[in-house]
């Protein structure tokens, strides 16, 4: 999977984590692509949901990226700025998730992707996938529109994702970028 480009900043700490064994700036942000948690040390001050660069080229506000955390190493303020920053995401890159309505197929014989987004059963799956056969979704709102009692399409995408970036559900990643996976080194006790 392709590196994040851009992310979100969700929380600025200017003289690091009191934890760190180096007292640096740290921030941690949220990539707006694959939805990665990361952890890097900015040249300036940065504000929260600030939108940053962090691709490897030419980097203006970032000095480095430090290591991908999950969600469980987030500050209180980073959870809590989270779900903003989800929904934010979502709202500007609608066209992407309307296309995941549009497209999304069967995981298994008897498991469907449109399944995994909470709240939706087989009867929502069934009312989408006859609604897009008629004619492509264009927007969240038209799909809330012609499925009939589909809950809001934007909170339960914001409610998936938010899952995943907890490890609610570790077999299935729609949207999120799964956690890296932590090496041991197979060290033997005698």
């Amino acid at each position: 999977m392709p590196n994040e480009e851009y992310a979100i900043v969700l929380d600025y700490l200017a003289k690091g984590k009191s934890s760190s064994f180096k007292s640096e700036p740290v921030a941690q942000v949220l990539g707006t692509d694959y939805f990665t948690l990361l952890e890097v040390v900015p040249k300036e001050a940065l504000k929260s949901m600030e939108k940053v660069y962090v691709a490897k080229d030419k980097r203006d506000k970032i000095l480095q990226i430090k290591k991908r955390v999950s969600f469980k190493e987030l500050t209180s303020t980073a959870v809590s700025e989270l779900e903003n920053a989800v929904e934010k995401l979502i709202v500007e890159e609608e066209q992407k998730f309307v296309k995941f309505f549009n497209t999304a197929g069967a995981i298994t014989i008897k498991r469907h992707q449109l399944e995994l987004l909470p709240g939706l059963g087989k009867k929502h799956m069934h009312d989408i996938l006859s609604e897009r056969q008629k004619k492509p979704f264009e927007s969240l709102k038209e799909i809330e529109e012609r499925v009939p009692l589909m809950p809001n399409p934007l909170h339960i995408l914001v409610k998936r994702i938010l899952e995943e970036l907890k490890g609610d559900d570790p077999k299935h990643f729609l949207f999120a970028r799964p956690p890296a996976i932590e090496q041991s080194f197979g060290y033997r006790r005698f």
